[in-house]
């Protein structure tokens, strides 16, 4: 808004100035939040099963539309305040009204430097935007420099290596589950996690195997069942040891309820070295002078597993839960780690399912809204790629698929529609012209904007690297991935790719060097400054 206001006459009234800022920047800007509301509200919807991304996107969802109300009230009405001072001759800051260029250079230094307008340089200057140091290099090199013959080959070939890189890294994608992830770095917790995959990789976490109502363990085809489903782990079982105690005593395994319980309590627990399996079993009375029952218990596992350990703690997860679903003996399975293997099963499918509707769904708001429909589908391109760029680097860069990266695909969504879609239509409603010249113009017009906000976006994300945690961490290189492919797609790779492809500029059309806001009537407007004439005439 900001850049299409500094593009207006600051002569003209100041209704028809806030007119052609919004004719120019509302209908971008109003699909661009439209795309940010759809995705934050998909991932904040029972479409998504984690309930920190629902929470986070909620969040953003108001922040969004608050951000949206404050631009069209309160940005919008400072504007119109500006407005007035610039045709007022008054100072921007201050509300000064600026002295002529004799008067100004009898006041001291300071007061010149405070009160310096660029109406004083008007005169020398015809078009003081090619004062900016960024616009006019822009608009002098580098527009120039990337639609040239023999640039354009290298930034194909550098996009054909921005895609193989992010291949490599997608075809890689891991499910980020481990809980060291949530605390800071350095800390006892991160340290010991590095300890036990350093030694003792080769394990699964210890599972517990939770034995939850009354169960008769003096039958044996119970026990043999309870026996079966622990087969093949590292084992610390009471009932195991027990059956094994009894043996060695030369008595059945197989026994009365009240035998069986008996010995249990009064002998094999009282012995030393089995002490320890009172922890691990729970009794309830009966009656007066009967011996209690079992009321639940458990057992220890540990599996051996191979390097693919998530993917085979997830199989065995399931495995076991189907079982606890048919089986006799109702028993529940669970470690801390199972949170994290059950809320990032759906990691990867969960943002991409997003990012696919959200594309369906800016198509179908292109077609609604009467724009170019080869902008929608470029738009739709450029979403795609960047979000499969920003997912294929952030894993070469060592992170994860956990909530805070999904979080960041999500908003890299929003962000790549707000960088490129202005330059995809201004160089779509260009007409009359080689494709060249439009993406120079386009490049003029919006470049310089969509560069300063990812400068200041990224310079905004410094701080977060210093930050000694693992979230913060996963943050700030999955947004600055975000603000570098959407870099690359804005200043790079379709201004290249649009001066060979599609849409064509075969119709007639204006002049890009033309202002589309020239109007044919003509306005009087009457101004009360003796440094110009009492009348101006605009046409």
């Amino acid at each position: 808004m900001l850049s299409s206001w500094r593009r207006t006459r600051e002569d003209q009234h100041v209704k028809e100035r806030v007119a052609s800022v919004f004719e120019d920047v509302m209908l971008r800007f109003s699909g661009s939040t439209l795309i940010h509301l759809l995705t934050l509200g998909l991932a904040a919807s029972p479409l998504t099963n984690m309930d920190a991304v629902r929470l986070f996107c909620r969040t953003a969802t108001l922040a969004v539309a608050v951000s949206y109300i404050y631009t069209l009230s309160f940005y919008s009405s400072c504007l119109v305040f500006t407005g007035y001072l610039e045709t007022g001759y008054r100072h921007g800051c201050f509300c000064r009204r600026v002295p002529k260029q004799d008067r100004l250079d009898s006041k001291p230094a300071w007061y010149r430097y405070l009160m310096y307008t660029r109406y004083q340089d008007e005169t020398l200057d015809p078009n003081p935007q090619d004062s900016h140091l960024l616009l006019g290099c822009m608009r002098r090199c580098y527009g120039d420099w990337i639609t040239n013959t023999y640039v354009k080959p290298f930034v194909v070939l550098l996009y054909l290596v921005y895609i193989s890189f992010g291949l490599m890294g997608f075809l890689q994608v891991s499910q980020g589950s481990d809980p060291s992830a949530l605390v800071a770095m350095d800390t006892a917790t991160v340290l010991y996690t590095r300890a036990q995959q350093h030694y003792f990789s080769s394990y699964s976490p210890v599972i517990g195997f939770y034995i939850y109502e009354s169960a008769p363990y003096w039958n044996s085809s119970v026990q043999h069942d309870l026996l079966e489903y622990a087969k093949g782990f590292q084992r610390i079982s009471w009932l195991e040891a027990y059956l094994n105690y009894l043996s060695d005593r030369n008595e059945s395994t197989s026994q009365p309820r009240e035998n069986f319980t008996h010995t249990l309590r009064h002998y094999f627990l009282k012995e030393p070295e089995f002490a320890h399996f009172a922890d691990d079993i729970i009794f309830a009375e009966r009656g007066q002078g009967e011996e209690p029952d079992v009321a639940a218990s458990r057992i220890f596992l540990v599996a051996k597993t191979t390097e693919n350990k998530r993917e085979e703690m997830s199989i065995l997860l399931d495995t076991l839960r189907r079982l606890s679903l048919t089986s006799r003996v109702r028993f529940l399975i669970f470690n801390p780690s199972f949170v994290y293997l059950d809320r990032y099963s759906t990691a990867v499918s969960s943002p991409l399912r997003h990012s696919l509707i959200a594309v369906i769904f800016l198509l179908a708001l292109s077609s609604l809204a009467l724009v170019e429909p080869l902008v929608a589908i470029w738009l739709g391109l450029t979403i795609l790629s960047v979000q499969f760029g920003v997912l294929g680097f952030m894993t070469l860069w060592n992170v994860e698929m956990d909530c805070m990266s999904i979080l960041c695909l999500i908003a890299a969504m929003g962000h790549s529609v707000d960088c490129s879609a202005p330059l995809l239509c201004c160089f779509a409603s260009g007409r009359g012209e080689s494709r060249t010249r439009w993406v120079r113009v386009a490049l003029e017009r919006h470049g310089i904007p969509s560069l300063q906000t990812l400068i200041c976006y990224s310079a905004s994300l410094v701080p977060l690297g210093s930050v000694r945690s693992n979230l913060t961490s996963t943050l700030f290189r999955c947004l600055m991935i975000t603000a570098c492919c959407s870099a690359l797609h804005t200043l790079a790779f379709l201004p290249t790719l649009l001066t060979f492809l599609p849409p064509s500029k075969n119709r007639p059309g204006p002049h890009p060097d033309t202002d589309s806001h020239h109007r044919q009537e003509v306005e009087c407007v009457e101004m009360n400054d003796t440094r110009v004439v009492d009348q101006i005439t605009t046409v």
